[in-house]
């Protein structure tokens, strides 16, 4: 049978489960407002969580670094694409996130799959929670180390699985945030469960770096962990930073063995130069500008009062991933529907990216969002009937 003839009954399987995804396709800058496919839209779906995707500032920086140093970078970083604007990015990263070292990736999901199988092998052992991102599953998959999965934040059921385990090393490895749920991992209780079996912690804060902590500095700053507790901490730069790109930060030596020994760092392109030069300045906006934080609690707040006040069904969460819970996944395509008619935006979550059942309407708040966008999203809400 031919290529198609294999392939096309899948995705007609997936369009009569009401699965099916579309791309749609934006013709405007990242911001609360979005043009979509044409038309203009109030937008609740970006990870963009300070606002700063689309800062004059930053994009002053980007040209102006694109027009000293060129667009691409040529190479992998130990070839010859290692810019000084890659250097002082890192160096900034290591700071801002209280580590000795950083080191950057093309992408947080590279990031994650180098990591896990630059440490790990098929004699150690990965645990993970079930609601990881994709790719820290799939990194513990690949990298052909003992696989072990524990129930959603249950440190009691990880203990159990933790003294079951033999010789070799023991990786713990969560979602600082969960990007589907919007809950926060309770990394104290794993830190110390960590160090009591001799295990290392790694989180991937993608969710969280650049809005937790009381200066941006993300899950690791809220909880107050330090690099023993919380030796290998993973960061993206294209949500709350607003960028693009990801980072590992930890000692030396873990650093080292990334560079030595992670395939997706050594066999990849570098960022473009230009990149990090925007990301130096969100760095700098992000410390300087408090009130991005400030304003996007309030606005979370806010929307949570009016939510209650609805009896709309949200999940818990303060973050600024406020999850609608709906079920089937043909309700919460048709909610979603409806909203895009009122000029909302938000996109239906449904299964395989969230188990069966819990499909959602994932809804996310910027702090480039006013109070009056919040108002209007309840207002859509409640007229499109999702408190039923």
């Amino acid at each position: 049978m031919g290529l198609d003839q294999t392939l096309l009954p899948g995705l007609a399987e997936r369009r009569a489960q009401q699965l099916y995804r579309s791309r749609r396709v934006v013709d405007s800058a990242q911001g609360p407002e979005l043009t979509i496919d044409g038309k203009r839209y109030l937008a609740f779906c970006s990870n963009d969580y300070l606002g700063l995707a689309n800062h004059p500032e930053v994009i002053a920086a980007f040209s102006g670094a694109a027009a000293r140093f060129g667009v691409g970078s040529g190479a992998s970083h130990l070839v010859s694409g290692h810019s000084s604007l890659h250097h002082r990015l890192e160096e900034a990263l290591a700071e801002f996130s209280g580590r000795p070292r950083a080191l950057l990736f093309s992408t947080g999901y590279m990031a994650n799959l180098g990591a896990v199988n630059a440490l790990l092998g098929k004699s150690d052992f990965i645990f993970e929670d079930k609601l990881n991102h994709a790719s820290l599953l799939d990194a513990g998959l690949l990298s052909g180390a003992r696989f072990q999965r524990f129930l959603h934040n249950d440190v009691a059921h990880l203990e159990s699985r933790l003294s079951r385990a033999e010789a070799g090393r023991k990786l713990i490895v969560v979602d600082g945030v969960f990007s589907m749920d919007g809950d926060l991992a309770p990394l104290p209780e794993l830190a110390a469960l960590a160090q009591k079996h001799d295990a290392w912690l790694m989180v991937d804060d993608a969710h969280g770096f650049g809005v937790l902590g009381a200066n941006g500095a993300g899950c690791a700053e809220h909880f107050a962990l330090d690099e023993e507790q919380l030796p290998i901490l993973m960061g993206t730069l294209g949500k709350g930073i607003g960028t693009f790109g990801a980072f590992v930060a930890g000692s030396e030596a873990l650093i080292e063995t990334l560079i030595q020994f992670s395939r997706t760092y050594i066999y990849t392109t570098a960022l473009p130069p230009a990149v990090a030069a925007a990301t130096l300045k969100s760095l700098e906006l992000l410390r300087s500008e408090a009130w991005r934080r400030e304003h996007l609690r309030d606005l979370i707040a806010r929307f949570r009062r009016g939510a209650q006040q609805l009896g709309l069904p949200l999940m818990t969460s303060e973050s600024a991933i406020q999850p609608l819970l709906v079920g089937a996944a043909g309700r919460a395509l048709a909610l979603s529907e409806r909203l895009a008619e009122q000029g909302v935006w938000i996109g239906a979550i449904r299964p395989p990216t969230v188990p069966a059942g819990s499909a959602r309407l994932r809804i996310t708040l910027s702090a480039a969002h006013s109070e009056a966008h919040v108002d209007r999203l309840l207002s859509a809400l409640e007229s499109v009937g999702a408190h039923r």
